[in-house]
């Protein structure tokens, strides 16, 4: 297999009786209708959520048929070993991310068949201007144990928006928080009707001394946790396409657990330039000539 480190499958567990990494379960769940995450019904903070921005999700971004062209598509070049237990394809310059060096080498550009994709995603405002000059193909298996570590993504070269095209299983993408800062959680429902907030009456709902005590209306006043204690769920379809920005892409980390693949699972993750090396910035033709290669859309696995 391809783990290295800290980092294992099920192919280096089972000789060595490696333990597994550990995962706990996930809190709250990604509401993408209110834009909340809302606290799952058997944990701690059921009737509880709270405004979790930085996130869009499209489902349905490409249909059946194209999905399966994709998929045999890229079946047809090799899949390289990669940490726990995944197999990688990957379309972008050669980085050494630690050194913060950066060139070309053997890229030629995205794949012919994400120019289509690509295209669609103009039609998306968060979306505007995106212009990828990298593209990860992951490929999941349960056998393998597939699964991915909390993490961000580099901002050193990669920009704030992440895309991520889910296809042939459905997943959970699972978000967390290491900051010691807290969370403002707000009641979802009142004991007479047990119904769902208005979303904007969050941000209305003055703190009080007592958070979580029952008001003289019935209602629960705001409460803080730590944001150590809460992981959000974001449930991803299959051939959705989820966006990562803003708060969900530099203050919270994002897994692929274990548990989550259920079958074969292929994500296909798209990356912009950082401001570094876009217009105005100090790479900026560095930038251009990497641009000009990937939005070629000629390239094979490097």
């Amino acid at each position: 297999c391809g783990c290295k480190g800290i980092r294992s499958c099920l192919l280096c567990e089972r000789p060595m009786q490696a333990a597994p990494p550990p995962q706990g379960e996930d809190n709250f769940t990604y509401c993408p209708a209110t834009g909340l995450a809302k606290g799952n019904e058997h944990s701690e903070f059921a009737g509880w959520a709270f405004p979790f921005p930085g996130v869009l999700l499209m489902e349905e971004f490409i249909g059946e048929d194209e999905e399966s062209e994709i998929v045999e598509l890229m079946d047809r070049d090799d899949w390289k070993p990669s940490q726990s237990g995944r197999k990688k394809q990957d379309y972008g310059p050669k980085v050494n991310f630690k050194k913060q060096r950066l060139k070309a080498g053997s890229f030629t550009g995205l794949p012919s068949f994400s120019k289509k994709i690509v295209a669609q995603m103009e039609a998306c405002s968060v979306l505007g201007g995106f212009l990828p000059v990298e593209q990860c193909n992951l490929d999941y298996m349960p056998e393998r144990g597939s699964a991915i570590d909390p993490h961000f993504d580099d901002w050193w070269l990669w920009g704030e928006r992440l895309v991520s095209l889910n296809l042939l299983s459905e997943t959970v993408l699972s978000m967390s928080c290491d900051s010691e800062d807290s969370i403002q959680l707000f009641p979802t429902s009142s004991k007479e009707n047990r119904e769902l907030n208005p979303p904007g009456s969050f941000t209305q709902t003055p703190p009080c001394q007592n958070p979580g005590e029952e008001g003289p209306n019935g209602t629960l006043s705001p409460r803080l946790v730590p944001s150590q204690e809460v992981t959000v769920a974001i449930p991803l379809p299959r051939r959705c396409l989820v966006v990562l920005y803003g708060e969900a892409r530099y203050r919270w980390k994002h897994a692929i657990h274990r548990r989550h693949i259920q079958r074969r699972r292929i994500c296909v993750t798209f990356r912009e330039l950082s401001e570094e090396f876009s217009a105005g910035g100090r790479h900026e033709e560095l930038g251009k000539e990497l641009l000009g290669i990937a939005l070629s859309f000629q390239g094979r696995p490097v």
